[in-house]
């Protein structure tokens, strides 16, 4: 059995990806998953998850980051941490019996090889309405306004802006986590901006046009959308969360179906 953990503190991204890792390692095994925190999955209201079977594995949670530290006792489980910038084919070697904390397995080479299981296991139903003439634009404010290195200057979405328009992009909506941020960016009466971590996640699943920012967030559904739409167009921050310092910090996060500026 493979097990993986959810903790408290992580954003739905996050999540998502340890989900994934934990899942796809018990497929490529042939043997049972499970996790331990799954209550506090973000994305409970509109996606319906497999869970597998019971993790019957103990835990606490650290009441300053929200990080889920399993209590393994007498069980013969291995701890896996996937938290390196980088790919790590050492995940190819976890075995039977092991405790995947896979926040961090967030290069394509992890999952790419189950992308049409991943779709099937994230389901959701799109919007109502999501033309291919509507830009979509993924707007991260919150705690990364007061990290250099991830927030995102004004000329990055306007420059994006730019480039859709380009391609036929006749409007836009913003989501985003931070409303009165956004509306600063994007004070345009012509841009309704949505703050709704289902509507938000559906948006970026669905959308023909996106630009995205540098935040896990987005990765999965867009991925996700280039393989059911070949013409689809994701913008993403070239050198990720380096992209002010002009520096590859995170080299996991390079997707060739991206657009980098």
């Amino acid at each position: 059995m493979i097990i993986g953990i959810i903790h408290s503190g992580s954003g739905l991204g996050d999540s998502l990806f340890s989900y994934i890792a934990t899942r796809v390692r018990a497929l490529d095994l042939g043997v049972d998953f499970g996790f331990v925190g799954k209550e506090f999955f973000k994305g409970a209201s509109f996606m319906n998850l497999d869970w597998g079977v019971q993790a019957n594995i103990s835990y606490t949670v650290d009441n300053n980051s929200g990080a889920v530290k399993p209590i393994y006792g007498g069980n013969e489980y291995k701890e896996y941490v996937l938290n390196k910038p980088y790919y790590d084919p050492e995940f190819n070697f976890i075995p039977d019996g092991s405790v995947i904390d896979g926040y961090g397995a967030q290069d394509i080479r992890y999952f790419e090889h189950r992308l049409d299981e991943v779709r099937e296991w994230l389901k959701v139903e799109p919007l109502d309405k999501m033309p291919d003439w509507l830009g979509i634009i993924n707007f991260r404010g919150g705690e990364y306004q007061a990290i250099s290195n991830l927030f995102l200057p004004q000329e990055y979405w306007d420059k994006g802006i730019e480039i859709l328009k380009n391609n036929g992009v006749k409007g836009f909506e913003v989501h985003t986590d931070d409303y009165l941020t956004a509306k600063k960016f994007f004070p345009s009466e012509d841009m309704e901006i949505y703050s709704n971590i289902e509507m938000n996640w559906r948006a970026i699943r669905y959308a023909k046009h996106l630009i995205i920012s540098n935040s896990a967030f987005a990765i999965i559904p867009r991925l996700l959308k280039h393989l059911d739409d070949l013409e689809s167009v994701t913008i993403a921050p070239k050198f990720w969360a380096g992209r002010n310092i002009g520096e590859w910090r995170r080299p996991q996060n390079y997707y060739s179906k991206f657009l980098y500026i």
